[in-house]
């Protein structure tokens, strides 16, 4: 099989990449000039530079693979630009779908998230829960979402998964969460009532390749997650728990820090720096956020296979072993190696 990867150099797109390497399949990966390339080209991933909001750049390197997987998305960047936004995470799906369409790609699939849906008020929500993005990122999405869907209606062959929030070895997203819990200082925003769902990033690879190979996921869209939700109470005490810590007491309330959020942001956007405090990071403790996957497993068989206790097992594993958290980060800090 050949695929054309993009966001290859992401946490989600190199362990797609890896998978399909290690299951035989020839990758090319639409990249930007980064370091992070170099592992790819070490997998024997062909990498090739593209600039995915420029249509012709796109067009130029697209050929008629088997599979197209466009995972790149802007996402962690709070940056002020919101039309950087919108070009990576709206127009680009619109270059990658034109252009796999014009070539005979064989399956699109575009990666959205269960974001676009926004705070889930009766949990948990299926893929036809109406649509609410609150947030610049989760509304250039629903954007790039509605393009491809588009494309798919108009003959492309192609799927939309949307991955709920995405965790395991090698993400960096949670480790701020499992570094205050390791070291005891971390407060909870709120009454840690709200409710989160993750999904493992083996079982999200998982829904990848069976969105990409089944006949029955063709034209649809697919939410993947794990097993269940949880609380972000229990989040926080599972975390603890494979730390070896003790769970967290301290609590402080939620709409005090929401104000300050939001004034934050408002102050440093005119200035055109990042805000260290903004809504979208809180939302974490605000917003219940809690999906069905029922489609998936009835039309493409997908059966996640972590539960959050053995992925945090393994997600701390590997962040001990890198040196980011528990002691390896104070041997590490004598030998004189940068703080994570």
């Amino acid at each position: 099989m050949k695929a054309i990867v993009t966001g290859a150099t992401g946490f989600t797109g190199s362990a797609l990449c890896r998978r399909l390497v290690n299951e035989g399949w020839s990758v090319t990966a639409f990249v930007r000039p980064s370091p992070r390339v170099e592992p790819l080209k070490a997998l024997g991933v062909d990498c090739v530079e593209v600039d995915i909001t420029d249509y012709e750049s796109v067009r130029g390197a697209m050929r008629p693979v088997d599979y197209v997987f466009h995972i790149a998305a802007l996402f962690r960047t709070e940056t002020p630009d919101r039309d950087l936004f919108r070009r990576v995470n709206a127009e680009a799906v619109g270059h990658m779908a034109r252009a796999a369409q014009e070539v005979g790609v064989g399956r699109f699939v575009h990666c959205s998230t269960v974001g676009v849906q926004g705070h889930i008020e009766e949990p948990p929500a299926d893929e036809a829960y109406r649509p609410k993005p609150n947030d610049h990122y989760q509304g250039t999405k629903w954007e790039g979402e509605q393009i491809a869907r588009r494309h798919i209606a108009a003959g492309l062959p192609g799927v939309v998964v949307r991955p709920a929030g995405i965790y395991g070895p090698g993400d960096l997203r949670f480790l701020k969460l499992f570094k205050t819990i390791d070291r005891g200082m971390f407060v909870m925003i709120g009454d840690g009532k709200t409710l989160y769902h993750l999904t493992y990033i083996d079982d999200l690879v998982d829904g990848f390749l069976l969105a990409a190979t089944k006949p029955e996921a063709l034209g649809e869209v697919f939410t993947i997650a794990g097993p269940r939700y949880t609380s972000i109470q229990e989040m926080v005490e599972t975390i603890a728990a494979v730390l070896g810590r003790k769970p967290p007491r301290l609590r402080i309330p939620l709409r005090p820090v929401q104000i300050a959020a939001t004034l934050c942001e408002a102050a440093c956007r005119p200035l055109g720096i990042n805000p260290p405090l903004y809504p979208r990071r809180v939302e974490f403790f605000a917003m219940d956020r809690a999906f069905t996957t029922e489609k998936a497993r009835r039309l493409l068989g997908y059966e996640p296979s972590y539960d959050i206790e053995a992925g945090f097992a393994k997600t701390a594993d590997w962040y001990r072993a890198q040196g980011l958290i528990g002691s390896n980060v104070r041997r590490l800090r004598a030998a004189g190696a940068p703080k994570p």
